[in-house]
């Protein structure tokens, strides 16, 4: 059965993966390392997890600007997540993928990080502003 769930384009792409779900908003500066890909940020609750090659779920982002440039760094060594699903996007982590050409959604019309579990399934078509589940 599949579900789709209608939402915002931030940044174009299309991409299939499995998701990796939080409910703390997440800073990339200080809170990702960039050359593992792993929350290095220990109050976070993905504390010591790896968000590489997931379609990471987020309610929003925080911190500095230069955050930005910590996802085109993940970009380069290839630790990026596949996709960002964010409930309310800010300008730092949009940025980020835009000059990352990571596929970027937002504004769902559920409440994502309360609907979506870790480790399912998902698509994230942001050319359509669409998030199926599998």
């Amino acid at each position: 059965m599949s579900e789709d769930i209608k939402c915002r384009m931030i940044s174009k792409g299309k991409v299939s993966g499995r998701t990796i779900v939080t409910k703390d908003s997440i800073s990339f500066l200080g809170g990702v390392d960039p050359k593992t890909g792993v929350v290095i940020d220990k109050k976070h609750e993905l504390f010591d997890q790896c968000i590489t090659d997931k379609i990471l779920v987020i309610p929003s982002g925080k911190g500095s600007t230069v955050g930005s440039y910590v996802i085109y760094q993940m970009i380069k060594n290839n630790t990026a997540p596949k996709a960002i699903i964010c409930q309310n996007a800010e300008p730092i982590i949009a940025i980020g993928a835009i000059i990352s050409k990571i596929p970027m959604v937002d504004n769902p019309e559920v409440d994502i990080v309360n609907s979506l579990e870790n480790d399912i399934c998902v698509t994230v078509d942001a050319d359509n502003s669409l998030i199926s589940i599998n």
